[in-house]
């Protein structure tokens, strides 16, 4: 059997997580991250082109806009579902280099397109749809993780995975203006767009968007097919993960992780496009990547606290900031003849996206505690052997439910920037959108409090 498989895995023994595999782990982890920073960088690259186009000489309505912000996060949401099952059935190792690999069809597909503005709305909408290709890595890449870690240190690992990874959609909203002003890639790259501003020319190379990622998804590849390891005991068939949909707690949390992970990626995907609209002044690009990057950073402090205080509790506070925020942002968009307050719609914004962040780690901290305590329970009383296999499943349990939640939960980043559009479109402003927002986030609340953080909850984590 080939030295990158994992023949062994025992990360619970502490002998053996000393000896051998927190090394191991750690080194999958460092390789991890990088690669799924570039997928979400890839995910996200609609949300700060959209802002360019008009410049780049593409004539779209704002509700064409918001359709080409929100169809990466619906592409992507789907193909998690599909992603969350294949690292059991084809390693982790494997899966890593070919999905990060398959971020070259929409970033060369971009920079083609972007060249020329008389590039047809139905091939941009598809390049939209194949960004998603970004998104689905998220499932596969946690799910794997997951694996690698002991219960302890599942909070901090796969919220280092997820945080640093969520990075990519800063480090493309703060990337991509810079690379776009400049002729980089020379005659290769293509010739510039023209814009003027108060009577004077500039030059945009919009295709930049698109080719500055290729030598880097080429890189990660490499680094993820030589680099990283495939866990013999870890595979599994679509079988014997589907358990997972008649597990109450696997639906519970999906709809949990819709109020957290779908709050972040929502708000990522339509925060640009959103300024420009409520406040035409400000240049959108100049404060998109903060939100992000505030969420991104918070999301392993999420983990981590988890792992101290318990997912639930956090989660659960989590949810009631939320609430409180949203309802604050009421405050300073424009509204009923009020011109607003860009600053404090940009604080608030920036609050609500640190405890996206949190909420983000807090959940998945919850779900492996969730799915251990469950089969053990089931196991009680029927030996050793009964007792590690009870291990053995809720790994896999647990590895499948990370990726499917986060499937569902990546749907949010497809509604929110819809409901946004929908909301202007009906009622001239986003208010509606807002309240319903505080109402689903009420319902969170509710659920966190029911099941798993009140006393004697019937999963307490």
């Amino acid at each position: 059997m080939s030295s990158q498989v994992l023949t062994r895995w025992d990360p619970e023994n502490a002998v053996f997580w000393k000896d051998t595999g927190s090394r191991v782990a750690h080194r999958n982890l460092w390789i991890s991250i990088p690669a799924l920073m570039l997928a979400f960088s890839i995910w996200m690259l609609w949300s700060v082109v959209v802002v360019n186009l008009d410049r780049a000489g593409f004539q779209l309505s704002k509700n064409q806009l918001f359709w080409l912000t929100a169809l990466p996060a619906l592409s992507g949401a789907t193909l998690r579902i599909f992603y969350s099952f294949l690292v059991p059935i084809f390693g982790g190792r494997r899966w890593t280099a070919i999905s990060t690999a398959t971020l070259l069809i929409p970033a060369l597909g971009m920079g083609f397109a972007l060249r020329d503005p008389s590039t047809s709305y139905p091939t941009l909408l598809v390049l939209a749809l194949l960004c998603g290709l970004g998104g689905g890595n998220f499932s596969s890449s946690m799910a794997n993780i997951s694996f690698f870690f002991p219960k302890s240190k599942k909070g901090l690992a796969t919220g280092l995975n997820a945080g640093v990874g969520n990075l990519g959609v800063s480090i493309a909203q703060f990337v991509v203006p810079l690379v776009i002003s400049v002729g980089m890639f020379g005659a290769l790259g293509g010739a510039s767009q023209s814009y003027t501003v108060d009577g004077v020319e500039h030059s945009l190379w919009l295709q930049n968007a698109g080719f500055i990622w290729v030598p880097v998804i080429l890189a990660a590849s490499i680094a993820a097919w030589f680099g990283m390891n495939d866990i013999a005991e870890a595979r599994a068939s679509f079988a014997d993960q589907a358990v997972i949909f008649r597990r109450k707690h696997n639906w519970l949390m999906c709809w949990l992780y819709v109020g957290t992970f779908g709050s972040f990626i929502g708000f990522a995907a339509g925060f640009a496009m959103l300024t420009k609209t409520l406040f035409p002044e400000v240049d959108p690009m100049t404060y998109a990547f903060l939100g992000p990057l505030v969420g991104s950073l918070t999301r392993p402090l999420g983990g981590w606290v988890s792992d101290k205080l318990g997912g639930a509790r956090v989660t659960y506070y989590t949810f009631i900031g939320m609430i409180a925020a949203v309802l604050a942002l009421l405050f300073f968009i424009p509204a009923q003849g009020q011109a607003g307050n860009f600053f404090g719609f940009l604080g608030v914004f920036i609050v609500l996206f640190a405890l996206t962040g949190i909420g983000n780690g807090s959940t998945f901290r919850m779900i492996p505690v969730i799915f251990l305590t469950e089969r053990q329970r089931a196991a009680e009383g029927q030996g050793e052997q009964a007792a590690r296999q009870a291990v053995t499943d809720a790994s896999k349990e647990s590895a499948a439910v990370l990726g499917f939640s986060g499937a569902i939960g990546a749907y949010g980043g497809f509604f929110i920037p819809r409901s946004f559009g929908t909301s202007i479109d009906m009622t001239g402003g986003v208010s509606a959108a807002l309240l319903c927002f505080i109402a689903f986030y009420i319902s969170c609340v509710g659920i966190t409090w029911w099941f798993y953080a009140r006393k004697n909850a019937v999963m307490p984590c």
